[in-house]
């Protein structure tokens, strides 16, 4: 990838360009999902792991989450607890597509993103699509969105779950 001075990034591909800009935003959108991930999880898997202690039941939900967009943990404690309870994890990884059936449509097109984040950033994470594909929780058949659409969609459902807040005018005296 050739970087110009004037805030664009040219792939290598066809000569396309893509406003580095925009990786970043998409980052983030990315980290939305992440959140409404865990929420839900949290959520849907409480009964579960009604005996766990929270903070235990907080580490597994975030070992899950980590699992299914490819972050390992990155502090020694988070890292031995994902080891130690890797069965809980897989055996959650398995049951994602049931358990969060409405989220599948985000979380697919948040994976597709941050893959194409990394590509642009010549980091390879094929291995974590490929891996939500094995385990039934990517959906393959849905196109993939242009990142200004993946965004708005975020924003909606970070709305509709009270992580942001509407953007707009509120009332007839706003603006």
């Amino acid at each position: 990838m050739n970087r110009n001075t004037d805030g664009q990034s040219q792939t290598g591909q066809g000569g396309e360009k893509l406003d580095n800009r925009v990786i970043p935003v998409m980052r983030e959108a990315v980290a939305t999902v992440q959140l409404i991930l865990f929420r839900e999880l949290k959520t849907v898997l409480a009964g579960k792991y009604a005996a766990w202690d929270g903070h235990e039941y907080a580490r597994l939900i975030g070992c899950i989450v980590n699992d299914v967009f490819g972050t390992p943990a990155t502090d020694k404690e988070a890292a031995r607890f994902a080891r130690c309870r890797m069965d809980a994890v897989e055996e959650e990884m398995r049951g994602l597509a049931a358990n969060v059936p409405d989220l599948l449509p985000c979380l697919t097109d948040a994976l597709r993103m941050q893959t194409f984040c990394d590509y642009e950033e010549g980091v390879n994470s094929l291995p974590t699509l490929m891996r939500a594909r094995a385990l039934g929780f990517l959906q393959e058949e849905r196109a993939m969105p242009m990142p200004s659409t993946f965004m708005l969609a975020v924003r909606r459902l970070g709305v509709e779950y009270g992580l942001l807040e509407e953007s707009g005018p509120k009332g007839p005296d706003a603006g």
